[in-house]
Protein backbone atom coordinates (compact mmCIF):
# COMPACT_ATOMS: atom_id res chain seq x y z
CA UNK A 1 0.00 0.00 0.00
CA UNK A 2 1.33 3.44 -0.93
CA UNK A 3 2.43 5.82 1.82
CA UNK A 4 2.20 9.02 -0.21
CA UNK A 5 0.39 10.40 -3.24
CA UNK A 6 0.33 13.58 -5.30
CA UNK A 7 -2.99 14.78 -6.75
CA UNK A 8 -4.54 17.64 -8.71
CA UNK A 9 -8.01 19.08 -8.13
CA UNK A 10 -9.53 21.52 -10.63
CA UNK A 11 -11.05 24.96 -10.38
CA UNK A 12 -14.79 25.16 -10.85
CA UNK A 13 -17.42 27.62 -12.05
CA UNK A 14 -20.47 27.65 -9.77
CA UNK A 15 -23.97 29.01 -10.42
CA UNK A 16 -23.37 29.02 -14.22
CA UNK A 17 -25.46 32.14 -14.71
CA UNK A 18 -29.05 31.35 -13.79
CA UNK A 19 -28.53 28.30 -11.55
CA UNK A 20 -27.53 29.86 -8.23
CA UNK A 21 -26.17 27.27 -5.75
CA UNK A 22 -27.45 24.29 -7.78
CA UNK A 23 -25.16 23.92 -10.81
CA UNK A 24 -21.43 24.02 -11.45
CA UNK A 25 -18.80 22.69 -13.81
CA UNK A 26 -15.10 21.86 -13.62
CA UNK A 27 -12.35 23.28 -15.84
CA UNK A 28 -8.99 21.86 -16.87
CA UNK A 29 -6.98 24.71 -15.35
CA UNK A 30 -6.20 26.27 -12.97
CA UNK A 31 -6.35 24.00 -9.93
CA UNK A 32 -4.52 22.94 -6.77
CA UNK A 33 -1.86 20.30 -6.20
CA UNK A 34 -1.46 18.32 -3.00
CA UNK A 35 1.09 15.84 -1.69
CA UNK A 36 -0.23 13.69 1.15
CA UNK A 37 2.08 11.45 3.17
CA UNK A 38 1.26 9.03 5.95
CA UNK A 39 2.90 9.75 9.30
CA UNK A 40 3.10 7.86 12.59
CA UNK A 41 1.91 10.75 14.75
CA UNK A 42 -1.81 9.88 14.61
CA UNK A 43 -2.59 13.48 13.62
CA UNK A 44 -2.74 15.81 10.64
CA UNK A 45 0.25 18.09 10.16
CA UNK A 46 0.25 20.83 7.54
CA UNK A 47 3.91 20.90 6.58
CA UNK A 48 3.78 23.41 3.73
CA UNK A 49 1.43 25.73 1.87
CA UNK A 50 2.63 27.61 -1.19
CA UNK A 51 0.93 30.08 -3.53
CA UNK A 52 -1.27 31.64 -0.84
CA UNK A 53 0.90 34.62 0.16
CA UNK A 54 0.81 33.34 3.71
CA UNK A 55 -2.95 33.80 4.04
CA UNK A 56 -4.01 30.22 4.80
CA UNK A 57 -3.81 28.71 8.27
CA UNK A 58 -1.56 25.77 9.03
CA UNK A 59 -3.76 24.92 12.00
CA UNK A 60 -5.42 21.60 11.02
CA UNK A 61 -8.64 22.77 12.68
CA UNK A 62 -8.77 25.95 10.61
CA UNK A 63 -7.77 24.75 7.14
CA UNK A 64 -10.40 23.46 4.70
CA UNK A 65 -8.16 20.69 3.39
CA UNK A 66 -7.31 19.18 6.77
CA UNK A 67 -10.82 19.66 8.19
CA UNK A 68 -12.25 17.61 5.34
CA UNK A 69 -9.63 14.88 5.71
CA UNK A 70 -10.41 14.72 9.42
CA UNK A 71 -14.09 14.34 8.62
CA UNK A 72 -13.26 11.31 6.49
CA UNK A 73 -11.00 9.85 9.20
CA UNK A 74 -13.74 10.27 11.79
CA UNK A 75 -16.23 8.56 9.50
CA UNK A 76 -14.10 5.44 9.06
CA UNK A 77 -12.90 5.60 12.70
CA UNK A 78 -9.24 5.85 11.75
CA UNK A 79 -6.44 7.58 13.65
CA UNK A 80 -4.08 7.54 10.67
CA UNK A 81 -1.91 10.65 10.57
CA UNK A 82 -0.91 12.58 7.45
CA UNK A 83 1.61 15.23 6.48
CA UNK A 84 0.03 17.75 4.10
CA UNK A 85 1.85 19.73 1.41
CA UNK A 86 -0.61 22.04 -0.34
CA UNK A 87 0.34 23.99 -3.45
CA UNK A 88 -2.21 26.63 -4.44
CA UNK A 89 -2.13 27.02 -8.20
CA UNK A 90 -5.11 29.36 -8.37
CA UNK A 91 -6.01 32.71 -6.79
CA UNK A 92 -7.68 32.83 -3.40
CA UNK A 93 -11.08 34.49 -3.30
CA UNK A 94 -11.35 34.20 -7.07
CA UNK A 95 -14.83 32.77 -7.45
CA UNK A 96 -13.20 29.67 -8.93
CA UNK A 97 -13.73 27.32 -6.00
CA UNK A 98 -10.27 27.73 -4.46
CA UNK A 99 -11.34 26.30 -1.11
CA UNK A 100 -13.21 23.49 -2.88
CA UNK A 101 -10.11 22.47 -4.84
CA UNK A 102 -8.02 22.20 -1.66
CA UNK A 103 -10.78 20.30 0.08
CA UNK A 104 -11.35 17.87 -2.77
CA UNK A 105 -7.62 17.29 -3.22
CA UNK A 106 -7.42 16.34 0.46
CA UNK A 107 -10.30 13.86 0.61
CA UNK A 108 -9.43 12.40 -2.80
CA UNK A 109 -5.82 11.78 -1.73
CA UNK A 110 -6.78 10.44 1.71
CA UNK A 111 -9.31 8.06 0.16
CA UNK A 112 -6.54 6.65 -2.03
CA UNK A 113 -4.03 6.19 0.78
CA UNK A 114 -6.57 4.76 3.22
CA UNK A 115 -7.79 2.36 0.54
CA UNK A 116 -11.38 3.03 1.62
CA UNK A 117 -12.64 2.93 -1.98
CA UNK A 118 -15.38 5.47 -1.31
CA UNK A 119 -17.04 6.87 -4.44
CA UNK A 120 -16.88 10.54 -5.34
CA UNK A 121 -20.47 10.96 -4.21
CA UNK A 122 -19.66 9.31 -0.87
CA UNK A 123 -16.74 11.72 -0.40
CA UNK A 124 -18.89 14.76 -1.09
CA UNK A 125 -20.21 15.34 2.47
CA UNK A 126 -16.64 15.49 3.82
CA UNK A 127 -15.65 18.01 1.14
CA UNK A 128 -18.70 20.09 2.05
CA UNK A 129 -17.35 20.36 5.61
CA UNK A 130 -14.48 22.39 4.17
CA UNK A 131 -16.90 24.68 2.36
CA UNK A 132 -18.77 25.26 5.62
CA UNK A 133 -15.53 26.35 7.23
CA UNK A 134 -14.53 28.53 4.28
CA UNK A 135 -17.68 30.55 3.74
CA UNK A 136 -20.23 29.55 6.35
CA UNK A 137 -22.39 27.54 3.94
CA UNK A 138 -22.00 23.84 3.15
CA UNK A 139 -22.86 24.24 -0.52
CA UNK A 140 -21.91 21.67 -3.14
CA UNK A 141 -21.88 23.55 -6.45
CA UNK A 142 -18.06 23.80 -6.34
CA UNK A 143 -17.05 20.59 -4.56
CA UNK A 144 -19.58 18.57 -6.58
CA UNK A 145 -18.10 19.24 -10.03
CA UNK A 146 -14.58 19.31 -8.57
CA UNK A 147 -15.05 15.74 -7.30
CA UNK A 148 -17.14 14.32 -10.14
CA UNK A 149 -15.97 16.40 -13.09
CA UNK A 150 -18.17 17.87 -15.81
CA UNK A 151 -21.45 19.63 -15.06
CA UNK A 152 -23.09 18.70 -11.76
CA UNK A 153 -26.63 19.54 -10.67
CA UNK A 154 -27.53 19.65 -6.98
CA UNK A 155 -31.24 18.92 -7.07
CA UNK A 156 -31.66 18.68 -3.29
CA UNK A 157 -29.68 19.41 -0.16
CA UNK A 158 -32.00 17.52 2.18
CA UNK A 159 -31.39 14.77 1.33
CA UNK A 160 -28.24 15.61 -0.63
CA UNK A 161 -28.93 14.62 -4.24
CA UNK A 162 -26.52 15.36 -7.06
CA UNK A 163 -26.39 14.28 -10.68
CA UNK A 164 -23.91 14.67 -13.50
CA UNK A 165 -25.39 16.42 -16.53
CA UNK A 166 -24.30 15.46 -20.07
CA UNK A 167 -22.93 18.32 -22.15
CA UNK A 168 -21.71 18.82 -25.73
CA UNK A 169 -18.08 17.85 -26.23
CA UNK A 170 -17.37 21.00 -28.22
CA UNK A 171 -18.21 23.33 -25.34
CA UNK A 172 -15.30 25.53 -24.23
CA UNK A 173 -14.94 27.69 -21.14
CA UNK A 174 -13.22 31.04 -20.83
CA UNK A 175 -12.51 32.28 -17.32
CA UNK A 176 -11.07 35.74 -16.68
CA UNK A 177 -9.84 36.60 -13.21
CA UNK A 178 -9.40 40.35 -12.56
CA UNK A 179 -7.05 41.47 -9.81
CA UNK A 180 -9.77 42.84 -7.55
CA UNK A 181 -11.05 41.37 -4.29
CA UNK A 182 -14.59 40.20 -3.63
CA UNK A 183 -15.08 38.32 -0.37
CA UNK A 184 -17.38 35.30 -0.53
CA UNK A 185 -19.26 36.41 2.56
CA UNK A 186 -19.58 39.96 1.15
CA UNK A 187 -20.95 38.54 -2.09
CA UNK A 188 -23.58 36.60 -0.16
CA UNK A 189 -24.47 39.60 2.00
CA UNK A 190 -25.55 41.66 -1.04
CA UNK A 191 -28.06 39.03 -2.20
CA UNK A 192 -31.75 39.80 -2.00
CA UNK A 193 -33.60 37.67 0.51
CA UNK A 194 -36.85 37.88 -1.47
CA UNK A 195 -37.68 37.78 -5.18
CA UNK A 196 -41.00 38.19 -6.94
CA UNK A 197 -42.95 35.21 -8.23
CA UNK A 198 -42.47 36.56 -11.75
CA UNK A 199 -38.68 36.68 -11.31
CA UNK A 200 -38.62 33.20 -9.81
CA UNK A 201 -40.65 31.72 -12.65
CA UNK A 202 -38.42 33.34 -15.26
CA UNK A 203 -35.27 32.09 -13.53
CA UNK A 204 -36.67 28.56 -13.16
CA UNK A 205 -37.44 28.52 -16.85
CA UNK A 206 -33.86 29.44 -17.68
CA UNK A 207 -32.43 26.79 -15.39
CA UNK A 208 -34.62 24.21 -17.13
CA UNK A 209 -33.60 25.58 -20.51
CA UNK A 210 -29.90 25.38 -19.61
CA UNK A 211 -30.21 21.74 -18.49
CA UNK A 212 -32.19 20.88 -21.63
CA UNK A 213 -29.62 22.65 -23.81
CA UNK A 214 -26.75 20.74 -22.21
CA UNK A 215 -28.53 17.41 -22.64
CA UNK A 216 -29.45 18.07 -26.28
CA UNK A 217 -26.24 19.88 -27.34
CA UNK A 218 -28.39 22.87 -28.30
CA UNK A 219 -25.87 25.71 -28.20
CA UNK A 220 -28.47 28.37 -28.92
CA UNK A 221 -30.60 27.22 -25.99
CA UNK A 222 -27.56 27.06 -23.71
CA UNK A 223 -26.71 30.65 -24.60
CA UNK A 224 -30.19 32.08 -24.18
CA UNK A 225 -30.62 30.28 -20.85
CA UNK A 226 -27.45 31.57 -19.19
CA UNK A 227 -29.03 34.94 -18.36
CA UNK A 228 -29.34 35.57 -14.62
CA UNK A 229 -31.91 38.16 -13.50
CA UNK A 230 -31.61 37.58 -9.74
CA UNK A 231 -27.99 37.28 -8.57
CA UNK A 232 -25.91 38.85 -11.35
CA UNK A 233 -27.56 42.31 -11.15
CA UNK A 234 -26.62 42.75 -7.47
CA UNK A 235 -23.23 41.04 -7.47
CA UNK A 236 -22.06 42.80 -10.64
CA UNK A 237 -21.70 46.07 -8.71
CA UNK A 238 -18.80 44.44 -6.83
CA UNK A 239 -16.89 43.84 -10.09
CA UNK A 240 -15.67 47.03 -11.80
CA UNK A 241 -16.39 47.03 -15.54
CA UNK A 242 -18.42 43.83 -15.43
CA UNK A 243 -20.95 44.75 -18.12
CA UNK A 244 -18.25 46.03 -20.47
CA UNK A 245 -16.46 42.69 -20.05
CA UNK A 246 -19.69 40.80 -20.67
CA UNK A 247 -20.38 42.86 -23.79
CA UNK A 248 -16.87 42.15 -25.09
CA UNK A 249 -17.43 38.42 -24.64
CA UNK A 250 -20.77 38.45 -26.43
CA UNK A 251 -19.49 40.60 -29.32
CA UNK A 252 -16.72 38.06 -29.92
CA UNK A 253 -18.94 35.00 -30.14
CA UNK A 254 -19.62 33.83 -26.59
CA UNK A 255 -22.84 31.91 -26.01
CA UNK A 256 -23.21 33.64 -22.68
CA UNK A 257 -21.21 35.32 -19.95
CA UNK A 258 -21.73 35.77 -16.23
CA UNK A 259 -20.06 35.83 -12.82
CA UNK A 260 -18.14 32.73 -11.76
CA UNK A 261 -19.32 31.77 -8.30
CA UNK A 262 -19.26 34.79 -6.02
CA UNK A 263 -16.77 36.61 -8.27
CA UNK A 264 -14.72 38.50 -9.16
CA UNK A 265 -13.87 36.01 -11.92
CA UNK A 266 -16.10 36.17 -14.98
CA UNK A 267 -16.77 33.16 -17.20
CA UNK A 268 -18.02 32.71 -20.74
CA UNK A 269 -18.97 29.63 -22.74
CA UNK A 270 -18.57 29.14 -26.47
CA UNK A 271 -19.18 26.47 -29.06
CA UNK A 272 -16.61 24.68 -31.25
CA UNK A 273 -16.83 27.15 -34.14
CA UNK A 274 -15.66 30.15 -32.10
CA UNK A 275 -12.11 31.00 -31.02
CA UNK A 276 -12.16 31.01 -27.18
CA UNK A 277 -8.82 32.83 -27.04
CA UNK A 278 -10.32 35.74 -28.97
CA UNK A 279 -13.12 35.96 -26.41
CA UNK A 280 -10.67 35.77 -23.52
CA UNK A 281 -8.44 38.48 -24.97
CA UNK A 282 -11.43 40.76 -25.51
CA UNK A 283 -12.59 40.27 -21.93
CA UNK A 284 -9.11 40.93 -20.54
CA UNK A 285 -8.79 44.05 -22.70
CA UNK A 286 -12.11 45.32 -21.37
CA UNK A 287 -10.75 45.09 -17.83
CA UNK A 288 -7.52 46.69 -19.04
CA UNK A 289 -9.36 49.76 -20.29
CA UNK A 290 -10.19 50.58 -16.66
CA UNK A 291 -6.65 49.74 -15.52
CA UNK A 292 -7.47 46.33 -14.02
CA UNK A 293 -5.06 43.50 -14.77
CA UNK A 294 -6.62 40.12 -15.42
CA UNK A 295 -5.57 36.51 -16.05
CA UNK A 296 -7.25 34.39 -18.72
CA UNK A 297 -7.81 30.64 -18.53
CA UNK A 298 -9.07 28.74 -21.58
CA UNK A 299 -10.10 25.12 -21.35
CA UNK A 300 -12.58 22.48 -22.31
CA UNK A 301 -14.91 21.34 -19.55
CA UNK A 302 -13.02 18.93 -17.26
CA UNK A 303 -14.90 15.62 -17.36
CA UNK A 304 -12.75 13.69 -14.86
CA UNK A 305 -12.35 15.91 -11.80
CA UNK A 306 -9.33 15.21 -9.56
CA UNK A 307 -6.45 13.09 -10.80
CA UNK A 308 -3.26 11.42 -9.59
CA UNK A 309 0.02 13.11 -10.56
CA UNK A 310 3.52 11.68 -10.76
CA UNK A 311 5.57 12.31 -7.64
Amino acid sequence: MNSEVKVFAPATVANVGCAFDVLGFAVQAPGDELILKKNNLNKLVIKEITGDDGKLSKDPNSNTCSVSIQGLLNHIQSDQGFDIYLHKKMPLGSGLGSSAASTVAGVFAANLLLDTSLSAQQLLPFAMEGELLACGAAHADNVGPCLLGGFVLISSYNPLTIRKIPFPGGLNAIVVHPKVEVGTRDARDVLRQKVTLKQAAEQWGRVGGLIAGLYSSDYELIGSSLQDIIVEPVRSVLIPGFYAVKQAAMENGALGCSISGSGPSVFALCGPDVDPQKIGDAMRNAFGRIDIQASVYISAVNEKGPMILDL
